[in-house]
């Protein structure tokens, strides 16, 4: 019998595929200022919280304006494209409602709070998390524990009641640093690393694979 009482969704790349519209938008973005991602730019920003990805837009990629403006920039940019077109990962609806049928839910989520909201009204999920939480919300972003612990106490649990679908090398090894059986889902595009993957207590295909029978049978 599974200990497991809750499930903590990532958002990009679990419920909305969106990793490389980030990737397009910033490097547009940094583009337009005559500047350049650096070698190690995607991977580390994946996972990093807004005040994160902006300073180090800002303050190493060279790009010649604040942190604030950084993230007000882009995430009016990433707001327009959302609204444009909502790249929902087919399945995740529906392993949202199937698992809310047998779990309690918590979001733990790298974007902005209003992405979080944007995404979630429009993809009619809307009250399916009893906690919705941005790493805006906390100290530090993901790989740090920070947000999967927050989300976890906000529910009344402890981590190890909880498993986490994560698809990234940093959300992973944020989940797993936190103490909860984590389920990876890696991104076709950009794969986690092993290390990352070795912290999971089960990896699949793809978001319909995880249903509550796949939760159930985690110890």
């Amino acid at each position: 019998m599974s200990g497991i009482k809750a499930v903590v969704f990532d958002l990009d790349g679990v419920i909305i595929d969106t990793e490389e519209v980030w990737e397009e938008v910033r490097r547009g973005y940094v583009a337009e200022f005559g500047r350049e991602f650096l070698p190690d730019s995607q991977d580390r920003m994946m996972g990093m919280s807004t005040g994160e990805w902006s300073a180090h837009l800002a303050d190493e990629v060279g790009v010649p304006r604040t942190a604030e403006q950084v993230a007000a920039d882009v995430l009016g940019r990433m707001a327009g494209r959302y609204r444009e077109a909502l790249p929902l990962i087919p399945g995740s609806v529906e392993v949202v409602r199937a698992l809310g049928a047998h779990y309690r839910l918590a979001l733990a989520s790298s974007s902005a709070r209003v992405l979080i909201d944007q995404v979630l009204e429009t993809a009619g999920l809307t009250g399916a998390f009893e906690v919705t939480l941005s790493t805006e919300e906390v100290p530090r972003g993901k790989p740090a524990p920070d947000v999967y612990l927050t989300a976890v106490a906000k529910l009344g649990l402890a981590p190890a009641d909880c498993a986490a679908i994560e698809d990234s090398s940093n959300g992973l090894r944020s989940a797993a640093a936190a103490g909860l059986t984590v389920i990876a889902v890696p991104h076709g595009v950009y794969p986690a690393a092993p290390d990352a993957l070795a912290g999971a207590s089960l990896v699949v295909g793809g978001i319909r694979e995880v249903t509550p029978e796949a939760v159930a049978a985690l110890v």
